[in-house]
């Protein structure tokens, strides 16, 4: 093991949070009948009762002010071979879903085509931590699809999984 060394930039942190590897997570919804979603790798399973999982969110995103408001949000797993997509919800700039098979339930939630898990969910809380909000989503509905390989991203990098 090398030696420990103490955290002096947040490039640094970057770096290291880079070593464990991630899906990825679109959250979208409907707002004024057009889709509105953002990228996030901070996604983790939290509880079975009550169904709930967390997403981390910058405290600079611009978007997620718009879909907190939202009564409903679709919360998709990317799949491999969706990094064009992952790419498009992470730009600051741009149409976010252009060329992106998406759909949206009744209720609002918005799901992309081709994932390999799809969550309806609502906000069930939401805590400022660092610079950070982390958002606990309560699951209301899901489709899966565990035949479909998820996109990996480690070391800022998309991957593929391996099979062994």
């Amino acid at each position: 093991m090398r030696g420990i060394e103490p955290v002096t930039a947040a490039d640094q942190l970057r770096r290291a949070f880079g070593c464990f590897p991630s899906g990825v997570t679109a959250l979208c919804a409907r707002r004024g009948g057009e889709p509105l979603g953002l990228a996030a790798s901070s996604f983790t399973s939290v509880s079975m009762d009550p169904p709930l999982v967390s997403v981390c969110i910058q405290h600079t995103s611009t978007t997620w002010p718009k879909l907190r408001e939202q009564p409903r949000l679709g919360l998709s797993v990317l799949a491999e071979g969706q990094d064009d997509i992952c790419a498009r919800l992470a730009s600051r700039t741009g149409n976010r879903f252009a060329g992106t098979d998406w759909y949206s339930s009744g209720n609002g939630s918005v799901f992309l085509d081709g994932a390999t898990l799809w969550l309806d969910c609502t906000i069930h809380e939401e805590v400022p931590f660092g610079d950070h909000d982390i958002v606990l989503l309560r699951i209301l509905g899901l489709s899966a699809s565990p035949d479909t390989s998820p996109l990996v991203y480690h070391a800022s990098r998309f991957r593929s999984l391996a099979t062994i």
